[in-house]
């Protein structure tokens, strides 16, 4: 959430342990050291925020928050439920001090209920909120569920998390009052899984995974296709539109590729979907065939010339190489690392979003504590004996760039 807020040009302030948050050792690193400073990880979820490196078991450190807590407008944390009430940090007691501060709670399963303390993850949410049971394969019997690739748990959560955050700062404006949220990762999730809920709780039925598709309580027509030069192309609605069908079929017979689908009994495939699955099943060997023998681009362009949703499967690197995300949109922006070196840059996926009115300005993530003095000099007005006092004694960490 930090990351997302710091993208579109709010000041974030990260907290985080003295030596560094555990998200720093994860890897991969940069030339493949591990060093808490250059997690690759850690870069991608952290541009645009500040570092305060401060330890939260110390009575100092947690005045330290408190004093910056008293003029921020959103308080964002992660940790298990009620341990920063057990600090002094809760929500009852900081709102006290300003009123208008809105705090939210991003946990595995939420501030209350039998599981608020169970051990969670990006993996456990995927799992438990029912998004694994419904990614795999329908032609691979037995075959297990699947989770997405990505941290799909973790982006879906602090999205919803954004989301309420952004809409109790319009609450705000409205009433000049903050207030707490809690977003739970697993219920966030759970709400993403379309329509396996409503599909069991009216009409009885559980969804099935689909290879390659979504999942359902009726088979729908498959969407993968592999391609000559060994790619897939996703051929979606196949059939749910008549002209779409027919201009599929028109394309196929210019190729000399059509073999029956010109018959009157395929002109229909929408209802031969269900009541004919022979039929429809042949229909799509005939158009699997007819991409196997052209390029993934040839189908790709060919396509998109008949407004079909059809799009290539790629990997995440292949749109580093399309112009059109690189170059005509800028979906990926260079920022500078300075502590590798006047003018060093590396390149970073962007936002999908533009506001017309405000450039994306994001910066780099912050070393361990690369802010704290000056965190505490210019917003607290500390004095630099004060500073040292809190160095010396390890209540907080400063790293420092050296040029």
């Amino acid at each position: 959430m930090g990351k997302l807020m710091g993208d579109m040009g709010a000041r974030v302030i990260k907290i985080e342990p003295v030596s560094g948050s555990q998200e720093r050792n994860i890897g991969p690193f940069k030339n493949d050291i591990p060093n808490p400073n250059s997690s690759l990880y850690f870069w991608a979820r952290n541009t645009s925020k500040e570092s305060i490196a401060i330890d939260l078991n110390s009575t100092e450190g947690i005045k330290v928050i408190k004093q910056l807590l008293e003029n921020a407008d959103v308080f964002l944390e992660d940790y298990e439920p009620g341990f920063l009430g057990s600090i002094g940090l809760g929500y009852e007691g900081l709102s006290k001090a300003n009123s208008s501060l809105i705090m939210t709670s991003l946990t595995g399963f939420g501030q209350d209920g039998p599981y608020k303390s169970y051990k969670s993850n990006d993996l456990v949410a995927l799992a438990m909120g029912g998004i694994m049971h419904s990614c795999g394969y329908d032609d691979v019997p037995e075959s297990p569920p699947i989770r997405p690739s990505g941290g799909h748990g973790d982006f879906i959560s602090a999205h919803y998390g954004l989301i309420g955050t952004l809409t109790a700062l319009f609450y705000r404006d409205f009433t000049g009052h903050g207030q707490y949220l809690d977003v739970s990762a697993h219920e966030a999730c759970s709400s993403t899984t379309e329509a396996s809920i409503p599909t069991y709780l009216f009409l009885k039925k559980e969804v099935f995974r689909q290879t390659g598709r979504h999942q359902g309580a009726t088979p729908t027509p498959k969407t993968l296709c592999k391609t000559s030069d060994g790619k897939y192309i996703i051929v979606f609605q196949l059939f749910n539109n008549l002209n779409s069908w027919m201009s599929l079929v028109k394309w196929m017979a210019g190729k000399g590729m059509a073999e029956d689908l010109e018959d009157e009994k395929f002109k229909d495939m929408a209802r031969h979907i269900t009541s004919n699955p022979d039929d429809s099943d042949h229909a799509f060997e005939v158009v699997r065939s007819f991409i196997l023998n052209h390029t993934a681009d040839e189908i790709y362009r060919g396509a998109q010339e008949l407004k079909y949703p059809w799009g290539i499967v790629r990997s995440p690197e292949e749109n580093l190489k399309d112009p059109h995300f690189l170059e005509d949109r800028g979906m990926f922006e260079d920022i500078l690392h300075p502590e590798f070196g006047e003018g060093v840059s590396y390149k970073y996926a962007g936002r999908p979003y533009r506001f017309k009115g405000t450039p994306w300005n994001a910066f780099r993530a912050p070393l361990i504590g690369e802010h704290s003095v000056s965190i505490l000099k210019d917003d607290l007005n500390y004095s630099d004996e004060a500073i040292r006092n809190l160095e010396v004694t390890g209540i907080i960490s400063s790293l420092k760039i050296e040029n």
